[in-house]
C-alpha cells in the first residue's frame, strides 16, 4: 500500500452492522488500524486507548475503523473485555471493528506477515495503521510488528501535520513538530511570496554551505 494509492471500496460485517466503506468514510478522515487477533493483551490496550481518545478523533473530523480476521461475535464479547479493562472509555464503544474471518480484506490491504501470508493458519494480521483522507487516498502508514503497541499521541500529531498542510500546502512540519511550534517553508516557495504568504514573519537560519533552505515560521 503505496503513500497516496486509493483505497479500494469494500463491503464489511462490523460490529456496529454492515458497512459499505466509501458511503460510511462520507467526507471524513479515517483511521483503519488491523490488530493480529481477539483476546490479546497488547491489542486490548490499543483499542482501549483509542477508543478513550475517540473524541479527539472526531474533533479532527476523524472516523476510527479497526479491523481484525477473527469471528463477528468474538468481536462483540472481546469488546466487553476491552470496555471492563478501560474503565475510562466514555459511553458506548466508539467504533465498529470489521469481521474480516477469510482474510479477504486483509490480503486486499496488505495487511498480512510476509512470512506467513501463505499459511492461513499463521498469517495473523500485522499491526497495520492507515490514514485516508477524505479523497479516498492513503496519506500516512504505520506498519508495527505485533510485539509493538502503537502510540495514540503520535497518531493525533500526525493527522494534525497532514491536515495542517492540506490547508497550507506551502509549509511541512519538522521533526517532533506539534501544534503550535514552527513550521518549515518549503525550499520551492519564493523568496518574494514569503510577505505575502506570512505576513507575521519568516526566520531563516545561516548554514555553513550558505543555502538558505531552512526558513521557519509560526503564522499559519
Amino acid at each position: 500500500m503505496r503513500l497516496n494509492t486509493v483505497i479500494p471500496n469494500f463491503e464489511a460485517q462490523t460490529t456496529q452492522g454492515p458497512i459499505e466503506f466509501y458511503k460510511w468514510q462520507g467526507n471524513s478522515w479515517v483511521v483503519l488500524f488491523s490488530h493480529p487477533a481477539d483476546f490479546t493483551p497488547v491489542c486490548t490496550t490499543e483499542l482501549g486507548r483509542i477508543a478513550v481518545h475517540a473524541p479527539e478523533f472526531s474533533k479532527r473530523n476523524v472516523k476510527l475503523l479497526a479491523h481484525s480476521c477473527d469471528a463477528l461475535q468474538d468481536h462483540v464479547d472481546w469488546v466487553n473485555d476491552i470496555k471492563s479493562y478501560c474503565r475510562d472509555i466514555p459511553g458506548d464503544f466508539p467504533y465498529p471493528i470489521i469481521s474480516d474471518h477469510d482474510r479477504t480484506l486483509a490480503v486486499k490491504l496488505d495487511m498480512i506477515d510476509e512470512e506467513n501470508r501463505k499459511n492461513p493458519d499463521f498469517a495473523l494480521t500485522v499491526r497495520a495503521l492507515y490514514i485516508i483522507s477524505p479523497d479516498h487516498r492513503l496519506r500516512l502508514s504505520f506498519l508495527y510488528p505485533a510485539s509493538t503497541g502503537r502510540n495514540v499521541d503520535e497518531i493525533l500529531r500526525v493527522i494534525d501535520s497532514l491536515q495542517l498542510v492540506d490547508r497550507v500546502p506551502e509549509i511541512a512540519t519538522p521533526a517532533n513538530w506539534v501544534p503550535g511550534d514552527k513550521v518549515m517553508i518549503l525550499p520551492t516557495v519564493p523568496e518574494e511570496d514569503l510577505p505575502k504568504l506570512f505576513p507575521g514573519g519568516v526566520d531563516k537560519v545561516t548554514m555553513p554551505s550558505g543555502q538558505v533552505y531552512v526558513r521557519t515560521t509560526t503564522d499559519y
